[in-house]
């Protein structure tokens, strides 16, 4: 988080600093998040309840095994398409039609040149 101190004057910069200590106070005098955790499992599980009954559904896991990986998001699948068109000046770029033109074809069909210039010949 980064927050842009270059335009607060000094009586800004003392309020700043002054509600960041109290925020600091009030969260380091808080029970560690993990053993609050446990003490409520423990006493839904005393009364006869999980967690899941109380509140919908289990508690999210938090640490380093936790973190959500990368990948596709959900929806429709598309598969590989073949590049259909191709820069004249650099032969390694290419673009498939998918999503937005790239850089080079933006910058050559604002010179005036058509889309259809640039397609690939398909062999037969």
């Amino acid at each position: 988080m980064s927050i842009d101190l270059t335009g607060l004057s000094a009586k800004q910069l003392g309020a700043l600093i002054k509600n960041a200590k109290k925020q600091q106070t009030i969260v380091a005098k808080r029970t560690p998040i993990a053993k609050v955790r446990t003490q409520l499992t423990r006493a839904a599980k005393a009364e006869g309840y999980t967690i899941e009954e109380l509140f919908g559904s289990a508690p999210a896991k938090r640490g380093p095994k936790a973190v959500a990986k990368p990948g596709p998001k959900p929806g429709r699948k598309l598969g590989k398409v073949p590049p259909k068109y191709r820069n004249p000046a650099n032969t390694k770029e290419t673009w498939t039609g998918r999503g937005k033109q790239p850089r080079w074809l933006a910058q050559l069909t604002a010179k005036g040149k058509k889309v259809e210039d640039f397609l690939i010949a398909k062999k037969k």
